[in-house]
């Protein structure tokens, strides 16, 4: 019987804003697929509160205008590599094509894209009432149980429909996360006595910090910070009903900062 190799463990620290609501936004949309390919009625009501939840984030601000600003300053970047000496042609201009495609999908959606799902009352009652908790028990939206004792194809249906009006944001969010940890760069670095300061260049701000730590370390970073600079201790996992404590041995980490 083969064994699985444990993976090390990844910790994501966001440094500004943007960054932060891209990584809920694609937590949020990859939760979403994940129930609704469930097929069932409790999937489609996990896949419905993370639907939710997408649509309070990115109608807090313009979400659309920020990817497409950022699509831009990737390709920008990418733009000056075309005439430098050593670049893989042939997969630069696949990568500027991609971003070019997600840009004009993304452009072509419109600034009224979440309109439709603005404009639903179904919508809008499961989000009123999702607020509450407990609140869309069956006496509490009686028509969003009806929907739910729907055959599961009728369900995925809608609900591929609702999520093909976000796909062209979180499709592009996907992307940008990608390249951002792509172009990170990584070091070996020792958190001495499980403390660690880390201070950035001004004239390179970063947005994303990831810290790696070995497989079957019981281990998890505390981060706080700023993209001007960061703290970082180390706490000892115990177990669920242990407070955890700040480790005193050195610990060794591979710390990646992300432009």
């Amino acid at each position: 019987m083969s064994e699985t190799t444990a993976e090390p463990s990844v910790f994501e620290q966001p440094l500004n804003e943007r960054l932060r609501t891209f990584l809920r936004l694609d937590f949020l949309y990859s939760q979403a697929l994940y129930h609704n390919d469930k097929a069932s009625s409790w999937g489609s009501r996990a896949a419905m509160a993370s639907l939710i939840d997408m649509l309070a984030i990115a109608t807090r601000g313009d979400v659309r205008s920020d990817v497409l600003k950022e699509l831009e300053r990737h390709l920008a970047k990418l733009n000056e590599y075309q005439n430098h000496p050593g670049i893989d042609a042939t997969r630069l201009r696949a990568l500027m094509s991609n971003l070019l495609r997600l840009r004009t999908d993304l452009s072509a959606a419109g600034p009224a894209w979440l309109q439709p799902l603005r404009d639903s009352e179904f919508l809008a009652a499961i989000k009123h009432r999702s607020a509450i908790p407990g609140g869309t028990c069956e006496f509490d939206l009686p028509d969003y149980y009806f929907w739910l004792n729907q055959p599961d194809a009728v369900r995925m249906e809608a609900f591929v429909r609702w999520q093909g009006l976000l796909r062209p944001l979180c499709d592009a969010i996907a992307e940008l996360l990608w390249l951002t940890r792509e172009n990170g760069r990584a070091r070996d670095e020792v958190a001495k006595g499980g403390m660690f300061n880390v201070a950035f260049d001004r004239e390179t701000p970063y947005q994303l910090l990831r810290i790696t730590l070995p497989a079957g370390v019981a281990l998890y970073p505390e981060i706080s910070g700023s993209h001007y600079r960061c703290s970082m201790r180390f706490l000892e996992w115990q177990d669920i009903d242990s407070r955890p404590r700040q480790t005193e041995a050195d610990v060794p980490f591979v710390l990646t900062c992300c432009p």
